[in-house]
């Protein structure tokens, strides 16, 4: 709980740390609305799920260049440049008149978001390296509580009753807090880094961090989209008890973001991903019980494995020698992205053609790959 402490003591802290809860809030608000927004441009599933995938297109568009622009402008002036260019773009989408300005809005709504996601976690990475202070696990916390915060303002929906005001009062709320706290950060530069030529040497730990990336992402998008599922056909849950799971996920989630960076600190980086991936195993080794209450403790454990994992991929990619930290977490982004957008739709065709519980299976075995991969590295790095 230290550098929870930290950030809201500190405006240097808290206020990259609100960026992240921003993220998760721009994001949020415009999920609740996705299917009022298919209702009134008279939409089909089909449909909607190709705008969505320009959504996921400007996310990986941006991805090649954004370290380079990152670079250029300067980290703590790049992630206030996403913060503006992102309280424009989340409004485009909930103003689109027809189906082709939403998917044109959707993709510069989605490049928006994975410019600042990397620009946010390079800036925290940067700020770990000048001050010495571990808070990279606890600001991902925050982008959890975003999501909170989300829930909460769903309530107002019926007292607002307009799509496009919910989200205007949302951007100039989240806007006018950044906006207070960007002093704080805007004139940090990503310290120089002595380059290194490609070598499979050099790459090899960037390789084996986006599998780990890959997999702890995709495992998340699965827990989201399946968990409701399996306790539903699976574990046979009452209709009262099929969201437990996802509720179990979020909470332990963001309460060991909240404590990881403190046990980093003491075992190491390396060492607290491979716990976390033992933690998350035990959590697969519940659920696959198929009793109900041992499902949602299982994924109460997954939530609090998996809270521990991205942070540190973010905090050990920014940090690998001879590689800029934008190019190191844009390169852990972009394979943990794919990872979030593929893992559930391999899960789902799985499920389908076999079952549910061979997914979750499969899950198991590769939070056991990820927990191999880091003896590997934790070998490497002695």
């Amino acid at each position: 709980m230290k550098s929870l402490w930290l950030i809201l003591s500190h405006p240097r802290y808290f206020g990259p740390a609100w960026v992240f809860t921003s993220i998760n809030i721009w994001f949020g608000t415009w999920a609740i609305y996705i299917p009022t927004v298919k209702d009134k441009l008279d939409i089909d599933k089909a449909d909607l799920g190709i705008a969505l995938f320009c959504l996921s297109l400007g996310v990986f568009t941006i991805f090649p260049v954004a370290s380079k622009l990152i670079n250029r402008l300067g980290v703590g002036r790049a992630c206030w440049f996403g913060v503006v260019g992102v309280s424009l773009t989340a409004m485009l989408p909930l103003m689109a008149p027809n189906y082709y300005l939403l998917m044109a809005a959707l993709y510069f709504f989605g490049a928006g978001n994975g410019f600042i996601d990397i620009a946010i976690n390079t800036l925290v990475t940067e700020i770990e390296k000048e001050d010495k202070q571990n808070f990279m696990s606890a600001a991902h916390g925050f982008f959890s509580l975003g999501g909170i915060l989300v829930g909460l303002g769903s309530f107002l929906i019926p007292v607002i009753g307009s799509q496009v005001l919910h989200m205007g009062i949302t951007v100039i709320l989240v806007f006018t807090i950044n906006l207070y706290y960007r002093k704080h950060y805007i004139h940090i530069v990503a310290a120089p880094v002595e380059k290194e030529p490609f070598s499979l040497k050099l790459f090899k730990p960037l390789l084996l961090l986006g599998i780990i990336g890959f997999v702890s992402f995709g495992s998340e998008g699965a827990i989201i989209d399946w968990s409701g599922l399996y306790l539903k056909e699976v574990a046979m849950a009452p209709e009262l008890l099929i969201g437990a799971g996802f509720l179990a996920f979020s909470t332990t989630m963001t309460l060991g973001r909240f404590l990881g960076d403190g046990i980093s600190a003491k075992i190491g980086p390396i060492k607290i991903v491979g716990l976390g991936a033992f933690i998350a195993a035990l959590g697969y080794f519940l659920v696959l019980t198929e009793s109900t209450v041992l499902s949602i403790i299982g994924f109460a454990f997954n939530g609090l494995g998996f809270s521990v994992i991205v942070p540190e991929l973010f905090r050990i990619g920014g940090n690998v020698k001879g590689v800029d930290s934008s190019q190191g977490v844009a390169f852990i982004a972009g394979s943990g992205y794919m990872g979030f957008l593929l893992g559930p739709v391999i899960l789902g065709f799985i499920a389908e053609s076999a079952s549910l519980s061979y997914s979750f299976i499969l899950l198991l075995c590769l939070a056991f790959m990820v927990l191999g991969i880091t003896f590997f590295l934790g070998r490497r790095g002695r």
